[in-house]
């Protein structure tokens, strides 16, 4: 199997940002767009199911539009995510922006002419049988479109996000790219990016020098912190105000409906969780113990656990890949396949190198029918997880490529289905291949660790991120407002089970600056709740679940989250009883983990 750190881009375009044919192909695109914006504005609603041929012509033409500006965005992103200083690259992304701006334009447009139709003449359009299968998403839309203002007061706020709420999350990355962090390395100080920076940060064995990283991490940001304010003001106050001129004074209900999930579930997901928290504190307080510490720090949390001479094992690229594909054909033949062709055909860029952003993504070739992986991989057992997640979201995108455009479209919570699915087998396999009683404890330390930052760290986030919204509507927040938000719902979430907690992660954490999707926090822990629940179905069924499991995914743009639920899991979302019966899984593995640690107390 291939030992390539880097992936093949020139496969989808070949020249790197300066490609001849991906300026090509991004000319091409202009021209589709435009294509799908004569077709909708011809298009005469009025006359209903008459004219569904027409709409059919349009949508295809729409998507298209779609895969064409997400294949050459997916390329433009990766290029300049793995080298932030690709200045061409950064030219690209802000050209395809542009682009999106217009074809967003063409998107109001299609949703203010269908909630023009009256609903009898709509209920006929939907008839024809090409768009039958596109029904949910075709009333979706039409739904959103009661909501949106004229024409051309949304083509102003478009074309004002360019360089407003894009331009701050630009000027955000910027600032990013500019970080450096101090960190001795060898009896030398040595200065790292803030990819390279984080990954010393959990990966590294030593818990004093985590603190000291932390200590060093927290001044590296804070040097920039009145910019970071900035642009995260400005971006919440952009969407606040984009809310407020569409008649929405609810900041929370755009990131639901995106989600297509209702507020009952949220609330009771996160009280389910709450109640369960006690079992995770003393999980954290063990695992202090078991450091020498009366208490975790922040840093501590996910940091890997040595007992005894074990030493926490190291994976080449290569065993890796070996590791993620055999377990992976554990459950699906299919899955491992895919896995297979990625690595063969350089679909990952996993070197540890100065000038890469910071964190993991997975990101969509529609055209080329691909994927593409970014992370940094080093070695460690959670590298190998982080892969396995990765390859999660690129078999989701597998099994939805013969779908229309409409239908692919699933909302982030659900995204996080296969990829955590696809970490979990990987976590359970580990755990399963442990040779020694310490092994087995530092792999199941790693797993626990994960549900401790889904049910703490991204609560922390989802508590920061409401208050500040809120707050936000009555005016800016400087940083050191920001930063005692950011504590307070730390020490909150955590149940104040930590010694030091991050202040300034609202400036580090990207996730607090994406433009495309508001409160980028509570989907992580639904999908991995979701994901945990459909994990132990599996485990019952066994291979026999493959091809239910299949249809989960390619259902997953077509219904609400709720009903999705409910459709391939028989489970209501609404209640407490599915939540716990997710979490129980975790707190299976705690009084495993209690059990396995006792002898190592003193």
């Amino acid at each position: 199997m291939p030992k390539k750190l880097t992936w093949d881009m020139n496969t989808v375009f070949e020249g790197g940002s300066s490609s001849t044919a991906l300026h090509t192909f991004i000319e091409e695109t202009r021209t589709v767009i435009g294509k799908a914006e004569a077709l909708i504005k011809d298009w005469g609603s009025e006359s209903g199911a008459s004219e569904a041929g027409n709409l059919v012509d349009f949508l295809l033409c729409r998507e298209e539009a779609f895969d064409r500006l997400t294949e050459a965005s997916t390329f433009a992103r990766g290029l300049l995510s793995a080298d932030v200083n690709d200045s061409q690259a950064a030219k690209r992304v802000n050209q395809l922006s542009q682009l999106g701006s217009q074809l967003s334009d063409v998107e109001t447009r299609f949703m203010k002419k269908i909630k023009a139709i009256p609903d009898d003449a709509w209920e006929a359009l939907l008839s024809d049988e090409k768009l039958q299968v596109s029904r949910f998403n075709l009333n979706e839309k039409r739904k959103k479109g009661q909501k949106l203002l004229s024409e051309s007061e949304e083509r102003i706020i478009q074309q004002l996000s360019l360089d407003g709420l894009e331009g701050f999350s630009n000027v955000y990355q910027s600032l990013v790219n500019s970080i450096r962090v101090p960190v001795e390395m060898n009896g030398a100080r040595k200065f790292l990016s803030a990819g390279q920076a984080a990954n010393k940060l959990i990966g590294h064995p030593d818990p004093t020098v985590r603190s000291q990283i932390l200590s060093d991490w927290e001044h590296a940001w804070k040097e920039k912190a009145p910019m970071f304010a900035d642009t995260l003001n400005h971006l919440a106050g952009f969407r606040l105000k984009t809310y407020q001129l569409r008649g929405e004074n609810d900041f929370l209900r755009p990131a639901l409906e995106y989600n297509r999930m209702e507020q009952q579930t949220l609330d009771t997901m996160w009280e389910t969780i709450t109640k369960n928290k006690p079992k995770l504190v003393e999980f954290l307080d063990r695992k202090a113990a078991l450091m020498g510490k009366d208490k975790l720090g922040w840093a501590d949390v996910t940091a890997p656990l040595s007992l005894g001479t074990f030493e926490p094992k190291t994976y080449s690229f290569e065993e890796a890949q070996t590791f993620v594909t055999t377990h992976f054909g554990s459950f699906s033949t299919e899955m491992q396949a895919l896995a297979e062709i990625a690595f063969e055909h350089s679909w990952v860029e996993a070197e540890d190198r100065e000038g890469k952003r910071p964190g993991a993504y997975c990101s969509n070739l529609p055209v080329s029918r691909q994927s593409r992986i970014f992370m940094t991989f080093g070695g460690s057992a959670s590298n190998v997880s982080t892969l396995a997640h990765e390859l999660g979201h690129a078999y989701h995108s597998h099994v939805m490529r013969d779908l229309p455009h409409l239908n692919r479209r699933y909302a982030m919570n659900v995204a996080e289905t296969a990829s955590t699915f696809c970490e979990m087998i990987i976590s359970d396999a580990t755990v399963a291949a442990a040779n020694a009683t310490e092994e087995k404890i530092a792999l199941l330390d790693s797993k626990i660790s994960r549900a401790a930052v889904m049910f703490m760290n991204i609560h922390s986030r989802y508590l920061f991120e409401t208050r500040f919204y809120a707050q936000r509507q009555s005016g800016l927040l400087d940083e050191k407002e920001l930063s005692q938000l950011m504590e307070e719902a730390q020490k909150e979430a955590f149940d104040n089970a930590l010694e030091s907690y991050h202040p300034m992660f609202w400036a580090s954490k990207l996730h607090f600056h994406i433009t495309g999707v508001p409160f980028y926090n509570f989907p992580y822990t639904f999908g991995f709740l979701f994901s945990l629940g459909i994990y132990s179905y599996a485990k019952h069924k066994g291979t026999d679940f493959e091809e239910d499991y299949r249809k989960l995914l390619r259902d997953t743009a077509s219904m609400t989250t709720e009903e999705l639920a409910y459709k391939h899991l028989n489970a209501d979302l609404t209640q407490p009883g599915f939540w716990q019966s997710a979490i129980d899984e975790v707190l299976t593995d705690i009084e495993t983990y209690f059990d396995l640690t006792a002898p190592y107390i003193k």
